[in-house]
């Protein structure tokens, strides 16, 4: 009587391993995942946390990403500028400290700002989520054609600076 007992308990969590495999293989990756990207500048280690969208076939500049708007400089929630020192950006000083990011991106030239609120969701139905009072720097650079097609935003850090590459587009911004 104990055999059959023991053969139900073990067919029991057999299905329920099984069962449990299946639906953590079901699961479909993010449309937009988490990505980080790490770097020295001088002596400062920069880190940016963002979410990197796909291109899927769309136009993203002037379209996807409108001219003239703020955009959080990624998907999901607001992208994220870490340094723990200080920097120049684009010849301006930026106090070491973790700010959100935003860009209003234009054809010739692209305005980057650096948000001290930082956890907040990246847009709401007005646009971009922040609070243009805790601007702490604004700078402008100059976008232009990639060298290659980049699916996925990605965001690099060198010893130049930082390079957001998407679509067929490259936007440097010089960190010293």
């Amino acid at each position: 009587m104990n055999m059959p007992k023991k053969n139900l308990l073990f067919t029991f969590l057999f299905l329920f391993a099984m069962g449990f495999t299946a639906f953590a293989q079901d699961a479909k990756p993010k449309a937009s995942p988490a990505a980080t990207a790490t770097g020295k500048v001088g002596a400062a280690t920069i880190t940016v946390a963002y979410s990197s969208p796909s291109v899927k076939g769309r136009t993203i500049w002037g379209e996807l990403v409108p001219y003239g708007k703020a955009w959080r400089m990624g998907a999901n929630e607001a992208t994220t500028f870490t340094t723990d020192k200080d920097i120049k950006v684009q010849g301006k000083t930026l106090k070491a400290g973790k700010y959100s990011l935003f860009a209003v991106p234009g054809q010739k030239e692209w305005q980057i700002i650096f948000n001290s609120q930082t956890g907040q969701w990246g847009v709401t139905r007005q646009g971009a989520n922040f609070d243009p009072a805790n601007n702490v720097l604004t700078v402008l650079v100059k976008p232009r054609k990639s060298a290659k097609m980049n699916e996925s935003l990605v965001y690099e850090i060198t010893p130049k600076g930082l390079f957001l590459k998407w679509e067929n587009l490259e936007v440097p911004v010089a960190i010293k």
